[in-house]
């Protein structure tokens, strides 16, 4: 499986803007994105926010068009069926049966994480939060995750809880119910011999303020990749595409474009 990250460009980039609302115009938007993707760009309100989210659909479309020897405009997308009432609004997927590869997004604060493996895989990056969000969202833990993070100095249990999280989130899409199903069904906590039988969930070096783990079905060891190039003109696009085949890996989740620090799908 390849791990690849991305840093999105900041919002207001000299490459145009999509339908006024101050999307960098990558490529052709209109032209790669389908209308549902346009749809809920053109909902978020912050350009930051607007910004993280094309870039790295666009990404996710050109890499995956890299693997399928496709254009990114010629990649399909479908739903898979809902795994709590089989409705047609489960995860995104590429058709088939069984589908030719698996992928997984995530996006936060700036910075993007794809996945995409053989076998049914799920990815997750998190900024690091503050102690109030902590104390928040911990009764939502498995009870032996919520014991860890008891055990813990207050100043470190911010960023446990974030890798924690990140590997919850990873494992809830590699199964494909995200958190339609209780974050406390399942441990995903430092004891690695504890956690779900039949997946591999891997952290990432830190990076920043952000934390990201990896979850694969079987044993695969994950090849962590960075995009050479930012996403700001269709020829690098192109030399982006050719990537997906030719770049080197790293092992660092600080290994990614250079230029800027920053911040799920």
């Amino acid at each position: 499986m390849d791990l690849w990250l991305l840093r999105c460009p900041e919002p207001g980039a000299p490459t145009g803007l999509l339908a006024g609302q101050g999307v960098p115009d990558v490529l052709d938007v209109r032209d790669v994105l389908d209308a549902a993707e346009r749809k809920r760009a053109a909902t978020l309100r912050r350009p930051a926010d607007r910004a993280l989210y094309v870039a790295s659909h666009l990404a996710l479309r050109t890499l995956l068009g890299a693997y399928l020897c496709v254009p990114a405009r010629e990649v399909v997308l479908v739903r898979e069926p809902c795994p709590g009432c089989g409705g047609p609004h489960g995860r995104p997927a590429v058709p088939g049966t069984p589908p030719p590869l698996h992928f997984s997004l995530s996006h936060s604060h700036g910075l993007a994480l794809i996945g995409v493996a053989s076998v049914p895989v799920g990815v997750d990056v998190q900024r690091v939060p503050g102690p109030g969000t902590v104390d928040a969202c911990a009764p939502l833990l498995h009870p032996a995750e919520r014991a860890e993070l008891d055990r813990l100095p207050p100043g470190a249990r911010p960023g446990a809880f974030a890798q924690l999280w990140a590997r919850k989130e990873a494992y809830l899409k590699g199964i494909g119910t995200g958190l339609s199903r209780p974050a406390s069904a399942d441990y995903l906590g430092a004891d690695t011999r504890s956690r779900p039988h039949g997946w591999t969930v891997t952290d990432l070096p830190r990076a920043d303020a952000h934390t990201a783990a990896v979850a694969v079905l079987g044993t695969a060891p994950p090849a962590v990749r960075r995009l050479p190039v930012r996403l700001t003109s269709p020829h690098r696009l192109t030399s982006m595409h050719q990537a997906a085949n030719d770049h080197e890996p790293t092992d660092q989740l600080a290994g990614q474009p250079e230029g800027t620090h920053e911040e799920t799908a």
